[in-house]
C-alpha cells in the first residue's frame, strides 16, 4: 500500500513540472546584421511572446514574409537561436531595402486609364508601384478582370530581375480563366416580382458578361423602386458550363395614403361643398409594377384640383409602357379647365426613358359678364407631345433619387371663336443631390416651362406657387406664359429618419395677359421624418416679391405626409 501511495506522489509531482514547464510564457526578439529600428518593428507588427514552441516559430516564418512584402526581398532567416529556457532570437538578414519596384505590362492586359486607379508613373511598357502597395494593388487589378468577365481571373509577379542601377522590376502576369456571361436569372423571396423590370428597368440580361460590381448597382436600382427591397446583395453560381444571377427580394408595401375631407354649406348658394385634399397611390398590387395616382385638393372656395393617372409599365414584356392622365383644375366661378393625356413610353436603358403622345384641353368660362384686362374663354386645344426622362438613383433611404433631367414638348394649336392659332408647349425639370458626406448635401432643381402662342388667355396660362414649387406662397397662386424656378435645400441628415433643411427659392415669370414681368424669392426651413405613420414634412418658408419689403405676414407653413400601406 506504501508503494502505491509514494508511486502515485512522484507521477503528480512529475505532471505538475512537466506542465508548469510547458505552461512557461517563451519571448522573441529578432536580430538582423544591423540594428532594427523601432520603426520597422512598429511595421511589422510583431507578437513577442508566446504559448508554445510552435506558435513562435509561425511568428517567425510571418516576420519573414512580412519583410518580404515591405521590400527586404532579399531577406532571409539564418537561425532561430535560443538563449535560454523562455528566450529566443530570430537571426535574420535583411539586404537592401527596395522602396519602389517596375512593372512591365501588356496593353492587352490593362490600358493606361485602368492603371492610373493604382500607379501615378505609367508608360507604355510598365509602370511603377511602391514596394508595400503591391499587394492592394494586385486586388484591384484583379477586381478590374473580374468586372470584364473573368470571374476567376488570378494576377501574380514572376521574372524579378535587377538592373545595373540596383534598380528592381517584375513582369506582370494574368491568368485570365475562362471568361463568364450570365445564362440564367432566379430571384429568391418574391417569387412574383414583375420580371420585366430586372431586364429593362435594371438592366439585367440573360448573356452579358458577368460583372459583379455592375450586379450590385442594378440591384440598387431594383431597391429603389418603392414596392421592393433587396434582402442581401446579389450571389453568382459558378457551374462548369453555366452562370447563375441570384436576386434576393422582398416586397415591400408601396401604397401611399394622406387627406383630410371636409364638408360645409356655402352660406350664399346653401350647396354642400367640399374642402380639404385626398392623395392616394396604389403600386404594384397586381404584380405588374402598376401605378393608380388619385389626388384631390379644394380649399372651398377658390381652387378645386383633381388628378388621376394610371400607367402600365413593360406591356407583353417588353419595354413598351402606357400612361393615361386626367386633370381637373377649378378657380371659383372663374372657370374650370379639364386636362387629357395619353403616352406610350419607350425605354432605352435603366436611366433613360422617351414617350409620344396626345395631350388636350378643354376649358370653359363660367363668368356671366366679362372682366376687363382679364381674357377668359372658352377653348379647345390639342398638342402631340414628345420628351424623354434620365433618372438616376441612390442607395439613400430618404433621399432615394440623384438626378433627373425631363424634357417635355408640345406641338398644337387652340381653337376659341371660330379662330385657331397654333401654340408651342416646353416643359423642363432637372434636379441633383450633391453628396459632401453622409450627412451633408445640398440639392438643387429647376424647373422652367414656356406657352408660346399669338395671344393668351387666362385659363390656359401655367400655375405654379406651393410645396411642389416655390414655397412661401399659396398654391397655383401665380399664372404665368414663362415660368422659371430655382429650388435650393442644404440638409443635414442626423440618421436614416431625420432630416433638416434650408429653404432658399428663386422664380422668374412672365405673364403676357397681365403684360407683367416679376422676380419672386422665398427663404426658410424645413424638417424631414421618416415615422411609422409615413414621412413627414414641415416647411416654414416667407415669399416676397421684386422692390417688396419682408413681411412676417407673408409667411406660409407648407406640410405634407405620406403614408404607405
Amino acid at each position: 500500500m506504501k508503494k502505491y501511495l509514494y508511486t502515485s506522489l512522484y507521477l503528480n509531482i512529475y505532471t505538475c513540472f512537466f506542465f508548469g514547464m510547458n505552461a512557461q510564457e517563451l519571448t522573441l526578439s529578432v536580430k538582423a546584421e544591423r540594428p532594427v529600428s523601432q520603426a520597422m518593428k512598429d511595421s511589422l507588427q510583431m507578437n513577442t511572446s508566446f504559448k508554445d514552441l510552435l506558435s513562435l516559430k509561425k511568428e517567425t516564418d510571418t516576420l519573414y514574409l512580412k519583410m518580404q512584402r515591405m521590400g527586404f526581398i532579399e531577406s532571409e532567416l539564418l537561425q532561430l537561436q535560443k538563449e535560454n529556457d523562455s528566450s529566443y532570437i530570430a537571426d535574420f538578414f535583411l539586404g537592401k531595402k527596395y522602396n519602389e519596384i517596375s512593372i512591365f505590362y501588356s496593353e492587352e492586359d490593362f490600358s493606361k486609364k485602368e492603371l492610373q486607379r493604382v500607379a501615378s508613373e505609367i508608360t507604355d511598357t510598365y509602370f511603377t508601384l511602391p514596394f508595400e502597395a503591391i499587394p492592394n494593388s494586385l486586388r484591384k487589378l484583379t477586381t478590374l478582370r473580374n468586372q470584364k468577365g473573368n470571374a476567376f481571373a488570378r494576377l501574380r509577379l514572376s521574372e524579378f530581375e535587377k538592373d545595373e542601377n540596383n534598380n528592381l522590376s517584375a513582369t506582370l502576369l494574368v491568368d485570365n480563366g475562362n471568361f463568364r456571361n450570365v445564362d440564367s436569372i432566379a430571384v429568391k423571396g418574391y417569387e412574383k416580382f414583375p420580371r420585366s423590370f430586372l431586364k429593362y428597368y435594371a438592366g439585367i440580361k440573360k448573356g452579358e458578361v458577368f460583372n459583379q460590381k455592375k450586379l450590385v448597382e442594378q440591384n440598387e436600382n431594383l431597391n429603389s423602386l418603392g414596392f421592393v427591397s433587396a434582402i442581401k446583395p446579389p450571389e453568382a453560381l459558378f457551374r462548369k458550363d453555366s452562370t447563375t444571377v441570384y436576386f434576393y427580394l422582398e416586397k415591400q408595401n408601396n401604397n401611399l395614403f394622406d387627406g383630410i375631407i371636409g364638408f360645409a354649406t356655402d352660406e350664399e348658394t346653401q350647396k354642400l361643398t367640399f374642402n380639404g385634399y385626398l392623395n392616394l397611390e396604389l403600386n404594384n398590387n397586381l404584380n405588374f409594377g402598376e401605378q393608380l395616382l388619385l389626388n384631390y385638393k379644394s380649399d372651398g372656395k377658390e381652387q378645386v384640383n383633381f388628378r388621376v393617372k394610371a400607367t402600365l409599365p413593360y406591356l407583353f414584356k417588353s419595354p413598351i409602357g402606357l400612361s393615361g392622365e386626367l386633370k381637373i383644375f377649378k378657380r371659383d366661378s372663374t372657370f374650370i379647365t379639364t386636362e387629357q393625356q395619353l403616352r406610350a413610353t419607350y425605354q432605352i436603358n435603366p436611366k433613360s426613358t422617351i414617350y409620344l403622345g396626345y395631350k388636350g384641353y378643354d376649358s370653359s368660362n363660367l363668368l356671366d359678364n366679362a372682366v376687363a384686362g382679364s381674357p377668359v374663354e372658352d377653348f379647345k386645344s390639342n398638342f402631340l407631345i414628345a420628351g424623354g426622362t434620365y433618372l438616376k438613383t441612390q442607395n439613400k433611404k430618404l433621399f432615394p433619387i440623384k438626378t433627373i433631367l425631363s424634357l417635355d414638348g408640345g406641338v398644337g394649336s387652340r381653337k376659341n371663336d371660330s379662330i385657331t392659332e397654333n401654340q408651342v408647349r416646353l416643359e423642363g425639370l432637372l434636379s441633383n443631390i450633391f453628396n459632401l458626406n453622409f450627412k451633408n448635401s445640398i440639392f438643387v432643381q429647376n424647373s422652367t416651362s414656356i406657352l408660346v402662342s399669338d395671344s393668351y388667355l387666362v385659363n390656359e396660362l401655367f400655375r405654379f406657387g406651393g410645396i411642389n414649387s416655390i414655397r412661401g406662397f399659396n398654391e397655383n397662386s401665380i399664372d404665368a406664359s414663362f415660368f422659371s424656378v430655382v429650388n435650393t435645400e442644404y440638409r443635414y441628415q442626423f440618421n436614416e429618419g431625420v432630416y433638416l433643411h434650408s429653404i432658399i427659392d428663386f422664380a422668374y415669370f412672365e405673364n403676357e395677359t397681365l403684360k407683367l414681368k416679376q422676380n419672386l424669392y422665398s427663404f426658410g426651413v424645413g424638417i424631414g421624418l421618416n415615422t411609422k405613420a409615413g414621412l413627414f414634412k414641415f416647411n416654414v418658408a416667407n415669399g416676397n416679391t421684386e422692390n417688396q419689403n419682408f413681411s412676417f405676414s407673408n409667411t406660409k407653413i407648407h406640410i405634407s405626409v405620406s403614408s404607405k400601406f
